[in-house]
């Protein structure tokens, strides 16, 4: 019997199980896929490295640094193209290059922004008046669509936060918890009582730091792709200890020791488990031994997205790409949510520099059901909104399909106040921990923490 079951093999899985194995404790892990990875997904075809999930992680995050450093993996995270880094928003069926110095949603530079044609002027006015309107006085959740129209205005929402920030949560800015989400936001308006004085000092203050690397940049990857992550920490840990093609359907706990049930018949006994799975997996788990958490964890809401790869010769693309991409907002009524230039934003993607490797996303919480549209159907509805958009009419060498259901945790209105009664629950139960996405960060880096706490939460229990 091991002491420690680890029920999930994504990320925060992996994390947790190399901190148990790093602490000298015994464990097994166990993942219901032929892979390990959940989401973090990288396939290589043909010389072309292809993601399934993620591209990339925040380097302003320090988890996936300091696990490639523990690992002697470091010399394979690579940044950005930053030569590249413009990207685009399509408002009236025209892109529009994002203005220099717009950090996240908030204008940072005044000659830039005042002649950028994305934002009507009095929309830019409305922006500005985040400078004059006071901070917020409660300290009650609310949406980002509150949150941003009440400091920047409804046309800031609808062409640049909806598109650049809602697409990363593939959630709806009605729904989405601002504190949960963007709990940075909030801290600079209690702070500085304005988005743009807060970004002006975050700018001041990042400026003041001292040099990292050359090479960090705001978005970090591996030279193979994310993958190469996973990989990584796969190959350092006790392969004896890794299952594949194990499903967990039910836990139950008695006199001190918890026994989880697989769909082959096994049972496996343990003296503690981290369940790093969905919110809904976990609460299908969990229903026997506590219904009140199981309760909580299954009203996590779920948003389901897919991705496709297109891989082309750069001479059939009838334009030189010089940018990592664009995203769509809502009001365009499109089915895409965003197109990036994977080749262009990062290098190693492609086998030579005459190829071109474009990766569209669908779905989200407003287009589920395009994540579900038969293969067919969904290249033919890409193509078509790239030659509407792009006028490309080039036939791709080949693509790629990933469809993710249910697979992005939305953190909506009330996430923080619902976790706090979880997280509750969880610690009066002996030697049972969570981690993974749907709870305090959606990011990879955010998924290594939670592994990695779980584990030091039930040592230090």
């Amino acid at each position: 019997m091991p002491d420690f079951l680890v029920i999930g093999g994504g990320i925060a899985g992996l994390a947790a199980a190399y901190e148990l194995f790093r602490e000298g404790q015994d464990f097994i892990l166990i993942e219901e896929n032929d892979y390990f990875g959940g989401k973090v997904k990288t396939i290589e075809r043909e010389g072309f490295i292809i993601e399934g999930g993620p591209d990339c992680f925040l380097s302003e995050k320090p988890q996936v640094f300091q696990i490639a450093r523990e690992l002697k993996f470091e010399d394979k995270i690579i940044g950005t193209n930053d030569e590249f880094k413009g990207t685009y928003i399509l408002s009236g069926g025209r892109l529009h290059e994002l203005p220099e110095g717009l950090m996240m949603m908030v204008p940072t530079r005044i000659i830039p922004f005042a002649l950028s044609p994305l934002i009507s002027w009095p929309g830019k006015i409305r922006m500005g008046m985040d400078l004059f309107i006071p901070r917020k006085r409660d300290d009650e959740d609310e949406s980002l669509y509150s949150f941003v129209t009440r400091r920047l205005g409804r046309e800031a929402l609808e062409k640049i936060a909806e598109p650049l920030i809602g697409g990363i949560h593939a959630g709806t800015p009605e729904e989405m918890s601002v504190k949960a989400s963007f709990p940075r936001f909030v801290e600079m308006e209690k702070k500085y009582g304005s988005l743009i004085r807060g970004m002006l000092a975050a700018k001041k203050a990042s400026s003041n730091r001292p040099k990292t690397k050359s090479n960090t940049t705001y978005f970090m990857s591996f030279q193979k792709g994310m993958g190469e992550l996973a990989e990584n920490i796969v190959k350092n840990l006790p392969d004896y200890k890794l299952f594949t093609g194990k499903k967990a359907v039910k836990v139950t706990y008695q006199k001190g020791k918890y026994r989880t049930y697989l769909t082959d018949g096994e049972i496996i006994e343990s003296k503690h488990v981290i369940l790093a799975v969905p919110a809904y997996n976990a609460a299908e788990l969990l229903e026997e031994i506590n219904k009140d958490l199981a309760e909580l964890l299954a009203q996590t809401g779920f948003a389901s997205s897919a991705t496709i790869t297109l891989a082309y010769r750069k001479e059939d693309w009838p334009f030189k790409v010089n940018t990592f991409g664009f995203v769509v907002p809502r009001i365009e009524k499109r089915h895409l949510m965003a197109l990036t230039y994977s080749s262009v934003k990062w290098s190693y993607r492609v086998p030579d520099d005459s190829y071109l490797l474009v990766r569209g996303f669908l779905g989200g919480a407003t287009n589920q059901n395009d994540v579900f549209l038969p293969e067919k159907e969904m290249v033919e509805l890409v193509l078509a909104e790239i030659k509407d958009i792009l006028g490309v009419t080039a036939k791709p060498l080949f693509y790629e399909i990933f469809r993710w259901p249910r697979g992005m945790a939305q953190y909506k209105v009330g996430h923080l106040e619902r976790l706090a009664k979880i997280e509750e629950l969880v610690f009066e139960m002996p030697g049972l921990a969570l981690a993974g996405s749907s709870y305090r960060g959606i990011g990879v880096p955010d998924c290594i923490k939670s592994g990695r706490e779980a584990v030091r939460n039930l040592l230090n229990k």
